[in-house]
């Protein structure tokens, strides 16, 4: 059985620009089948009314009347004849799809602390000893702690976390265990220690 107006829309033509709806299309598709120009001009100026209340936020934009026209001019595949008030010669580059951006491939050797981590190793092995180097020690060794602990990977006690600074640094920073405090203020406890307590 085939009735007409009972057909899916995706058996109907595709629409450039969905947003407006087929209502709106079929519009600027009859504009273009006029053959007086000042009727076509008056009804595009009509049509970009009806899509102006369609969006009425599009006010707020300072060029909101650029990308109105922009859309007409899309939606008549540029073949609608009229005297267009504004420029639409960049309309085309509103279809344009952007290019990929490439995604950052970096392989850490443990994943758990991140890349961030890895390149603050690096900046450590190259510092000289001083007050800047212990308080990015300070900073990087409370960061590994949280997110060994954020991450619950393996066992989180300050040991390992001295082990795996030295390691990363390639023995250049050494933690001694005796005189660093860590600051465990602002670090959330283990899910174990929580369940022990209870």
């Amino acid at each position: 059985m085939n009735i007409e107006g009972l057909d899916y829309n995706t058996q109907r033509e595709k629409l450039i620009l969905p947003e407006y709806g087929r209502e709106v299309q079929k519009m600027v598709d009859y504009a273009m089948t006029l053959s007086n120009k000042s009727e076509r001009q008056r009804c595009a100026e009509t049509i970009v009314s009806i899509m102006e209340r369609m969006f009425p936020q599009t006010r707020e934009n300072i060029d909101y009347k650029q990308k109105l026209w922009d859309h007409l001019a899309l939606m008549s595949n540029f073949q609608l004849d009229i005297d267009y008030p504004v420029d639409i010669s960049e309309a085309k580059n509103i279809m344009e799809k952007p290019q990929p951006m490439a995604y950052p491939k970096t392989q850490n050797p443990v994943k758990h602390y991140g890349s961030m981590l890895f390149e603050l190793f690096e900046k450590l092995k190259d510092m000289q000893p001083g007050q800047q180097r212990d308080e990015l020690t300070r900073l990087v060794a409370n960061q590994m702690k949280r997110n060994l602990i954020q991450w619950s990977h393996g066992s989180c006690d300050d040991e390992k976390i001295a082990s795996d600074l030295a390691r990363f640094t390639d023995g250049k920073i050494q933690l001694d265990l005796n005189g660093f405090k860590f600051n465990v203020g602002s670090m959330k406890e283990p899910a174990e220690k929580k369940r022990k307590r209870k």
